[in-house]
């Protein structure tokens, strides 16, 4: 027994030499076809089709003997061109032919009219809600496919084209796929690079045709009864469960999200080939434990697979899981050995011809990459290490997520602009996690319809699991210098592959490992300590920072070590608390919330997540009433006292005092009362005076100056009212007299902020404006001249 394992150990490993790359070619070129073609007119493509059948018509009449026989390296590699030549081909033609459906003459002529329409449509996903401007009712993303639009005064036109709707009216919300319903609205010009021919922004809410699919009310009815199991789990728990089993991430807290997203654990998720593979596993087990023949034992996995496809939604990564699985299984069936490589190649090729929008899916990217790394890579790797004397299991446990992440590595650092120092640390803690969490919350979705009871308790066993992933990337999301600042972007991700390739070569001999392997350690060394000890951010003796959290408010003064005053706390938990996380500010003597808008309270979960908030500072004008009691939620969770101050009201801890100055008096029939009743602080911050003026317009800094004196309201820096709106007063403007004005901004908003006349009067006045939606989080900073900003610039909100 002993001799066999060693043999085992000490074998020649597994590498690309020993797999079937066949299809590799045809499936890469298939795809890339597919993606190009995309950003092409239906025209064009056909001719990229053409030509690349043209070659291959050339180089497979050369590889017969047609044209003069080849030599064999040619004949070797020929073969390889020809696979690569038609799956161009393939790609281009396949995505011409869907590109011509799109780009039809009538549904195009409609679209550039403008024109309403009343539209019959299939539903193709769940409808999704988006983040939209604060304050607006929230929008729903509905994409589906068109039977026919039916202009006013015109004739149906009927097409096979896909649609996307923006719907705000809460019936769309219960939609399930393949529902078949009326809607009216106005088309619009979609924004090109995939198959949508429209945009619908629906007036209304839609009229079903029928009902859904009796599959997909299964399926919807399943999917509701994992949520109503997670109910009673904590929130964290609660809303990671239904995403990590079903893909359902509408309950996930902003800042476990958040959290996933900076420890490299986004993927989980996503439904995709780990959930397939973990369900089928399942199955599979107890086939063998009943002793059942592998006849049987493939139609079990089989429907399993159907069923849990229908359930999680075919979604790319989760077609593409199934379309493999279904591979391997008729190489069961069929008594041949599953080659793995093979089945992920005819997968990506097979889903690409039937669906060419997938090419520009990110996480059909992923999906594909991932499994192709565990398939290239781990077992290699898996072998070299139990070569050196690490136990079989945990060699596995190493080298599958250290190959995912490597293969996932540069499309994760082309959209986020960072590469993980975490990622494969935390995925490789979160291993034992993920089965029986993914097994006990399918068993609750399943039992729910008809043991409630049942499926809560197996909610409540799979809430330990998930407990456990929440914690992980808590404490990873938290390490400092957990990620590198990256290029973003194309560029970003062929760079980190480029480097990531160099490096898999270098490795391959002893003396380049080596060379990389003290290259690095040196590297890490020399900017390790560097980025946690000076890393640049907050600038020293900075007195307050406008947090760039898009468009919303949320400021910070600095108390102490660790300790600041917060205003406001944006429309996002996760990005305000990335935003108190680079500060370092651990502890809240005192949050301060100017108004109820969704923009300055929606994201007061995230000021509250990992910190103790000692007291919160609410206005006396109580609406909104859902923002007042999202904030009253927030600090009874919190244990955080709530105070409604008076103008005149004073606090102060270390070097920062604040003053209320306004609302003088209730404001009414305003053109808007909660923002003329937002509080203004007048603040000093190591004898630096700032002005917090929230959302007040011209009523309210009016009532201002009628009730003190211009002087009360002079400050060295003003945090500008309301995004920089026009609803500003000169006289009040010209009382304050900045020498500094943070403009707090979104990029794009839909109100047009900042008003250009506005910054303009400011910057005639001497101030020096910065917005936060052109660089990011500003900071103010006292140094021995005066006053200086310091941008950290702009990247991603999060």
């Amino acid at each position: 027994m002993t001799g066999q394992t060693a043999t085992d150990a000490s074998g020649p490993a597994s590498g690309p030499a020993d797999l079937d790359l066949r299809l590799a070619g045809l499936a890469v070129a298939a795809w890339l076809a597919a993606l190009a073609a995309l950003h092409l007119t239906a025209a064009a493509a056909g001719v990229l089709a053409a030509v690349a059948a043209g070659f291959a018509l050339l180089a497979g009449a050369h590889l017969l003997g047609v044209l003069g026989r080849p030599a064999a390296p040619a004949r070797r590699y020929g073969w390889i061109a020809v696979a690569v030549l038609l799956g161009l081909v393939c790609g281009a033609a396949a995505t011409a032919a869907r590109l011509a459906v799109r780009d039809a003459a009538p549904i195009r002529e409609l679209v550039d009219a403008r024109a309403v329409v009343s539209a019959e449509l299939v539903v193709r996903n769940d409808p999704r809600p988006i983040r939209g401007a604060a304050g607006r009712p929230a929008t729903l993303l509905v994409r589906a496919d068109l039977v026919r639009f039916t202009p006013r005064n015109g004739r149906p036109v009927a097409a096979p084209a896909r649609v996307l709707v923006l719907a705000t009216d809460p019936a769309w919300r219960g939609l399930l796929p393949g529902q078949r319903l009326t809607a009216e609205g106005r088309l619009a010009a979609p924004r090109g690079g995939d198959l949508t021919a429209a945009v619908l922004t629906a007036t209304g809410p839609p009229v079903p045709q029928g009902p859904p699919p009796w599959l997909q009310r299964a399926a919807g009815a399943l999917r509701a009864g994992l949520q109503r199991a997670c109910e009673p789990l904590p929130d964290e728990q609660g809303g990671l469960l239904p995403g990590l089993v079903v893909g359902d991430t509408s309950r996930l807290a902003p800042a476990v999200e958040e959290d996933f997203r900076v420890t490299g654990m986004t993927h989980l998720n996503a439904v995709s080939g780990s959930n397939v593979a973990i369900i089928v596993g399942a199955v599979l087990l107890l086939a063998r434990w009943a002793r059942t023949g592998p006849g049987v034992a493939v139609v079990l996995c089989g429907l399993a697979l159907i069923g849990f496809v229908v359930l999680v939604r075919p979604e790319a990564s989760v077609l593409r899981a199934a379309t493999m699985g279904a591979i391997g299984l008729a190489a069961l069936a069929a008594g041949r050995p599953r080659a793995a490589l093979p089945a992920l190649c005819a997968a990506v090729t097979v889903l690409v011809l039937v669906d060419p929008q997938l090419a520009r899916d990110v996480g059909f990217a992923l999906s594909v990459l991932a499994t192709a790394g565990l398939l290239l890579l781990a077992p290699g790797w898996r072998d070299a290490l139990r070569r050196r004397g690490v136990p079989p299991g945990l060699a596995e446990a190493l080298a599958v997520p250290a190959a995912a992440q490597v293969a996932c590595g540069p499309v994760i650092a082309g959209i986020s602009g960072t590469v993980s120092l975490v990622a494969v640390p935390a995925n490789l803690l979160v291993v034992p996690a993920i089965a029986p969490a993914t097994v006990l919350g399918v068993t609750a979705a399943v039992v729910s319809p008809v043991w409630p009871a049942g499926a809560e308790f197996a909610a409540w066993l799979a809430s330990w699991p998930a407990w456990w992933l929440v914690i992980v990337a808590r404490y990873g999301a938290a390490l400092p210098a957990g990620t590198l600042p990256w290029p973003s972007g194309v560029t970003g991700a062929l760079l980190l592959a480029g480097v990531t390739v160099a490096l898999l070569l270098a490795a391959r001999r002893q003396v380049l490992r080596r060379l990389v392997a003290v290259s690095a350690a040196a590297a890490l060394l020399g900017t390790l300590p560097v980025r946690l000890l000076a890393s640049g951010w907050p600038p020293p003796a900075w007195v307050v920072v406008a947090c760039a959290v898009g468009q919303g408010d949320a400021l910070v003064l600095p108390v102490g070590a660790g300790q600041a005053v917060v205003v406001d706390a944006g429309p996002d938990p996760a990005v305000v608390d990335g935003c108190l996380r680079r500060l370092g500010v651990r502890e809240i003597p005192l949050l301060v919330v100017s108004h109820f808008h969704a923009d300055h309270v929606a994201g007061i979960a995230g000021v509250f997540r990992g910190r103790r908030v000692a007291e919160v500072l609410t206005p006396q004008w109580p609406e909104p009433t859902y923002g007042s009691f999202q904030v009253g939620l927030a600090a009874r969770a919190g244990s955080a006292g709530v105070v409604t101050p008076p103008v005149g009201w004073r606090w102060r801890a270390g070097d920062v005092e604040l003053v209320v100055v306004g609302p003088p008096y209730p404001l009414r029939g305003t053109r808007s009362d909660p923002n003329n009743n937002s509080l203004v602080l007048a603040a000093s911050v190591a004898g630096v005076r700032i002005l917090l003026s929230g959302d007040a317009e011209t009523e309210e800094q009016r009532a201002m100056l009628e009730h003190a004196p211009p002087d009360a309201f002079r400050a060295d820096v003003l945090k500008v009212a309301h995004h920089g709106s026009a609803y500003q007063d000169p006289e009040f403007v010209a009382a304050v007299h900045p020498a500094v004005a943070l403009v707090s901004v979104g990029v794009d908003n839909g109100y047009g902020h900042p008003n250009p006349g506005m910054l303009a009067r400011l910057s005639g006045a001497g101030a020096r404006v910065l917005r936060t939606d052109t660089g990011g989080d500003l900071a103010v900073v006292r140094d021995g001249r005066g006053l200086a900003v310091v941008a950290r610039g702009v990247g991603p909100e999060r």
